[in-house]
């Protein structure tokens, strides 16, 4: 849905998501993996809680890179009139 003042350029942030993901798993496994050795098994449990987050954040970022670009109308196409303009709550216009 446009509402006619987004940039025309505007990109998706799925990549650097998808980084930022893959680094928090990275993190995570490495703290499960240290925690588990040192014998703290409620910090290994949280860390693992926490890497399995971050893969399902990661499964869904590749799934939506995946579907590829969706349809966005055109410049050509007038944005969507803005619910305030002109038009008082109860659907009746202003004086």
């Amino acid at each position: 849905m446009r509402s006619g003042n987004e940039p025309v350029t505007a990109r998706s942030p799925l990549r650097l998501r998808l980084g930022l993901g893959v680094w928090g798993l990275l993190w995570a496994l490495g703290g499960t993996v240290a925690f588990a050795l040192v014998g703290r098994a409620d910090w290994a449990i949280a860390c693992g809680a926490l890497l399995l987050v971050v893969a399902a954040d990661v499964a869904v970022v590749l799934r939506r890179m995946r579907q590829g670009a969706h349809y966005q109308p055109g410049p050509d196409v007038p944005p969507y009139e803005s619910c305030r303009t002109g038009r008082r709550r109860g659907g009746r216009d202003a004086p």
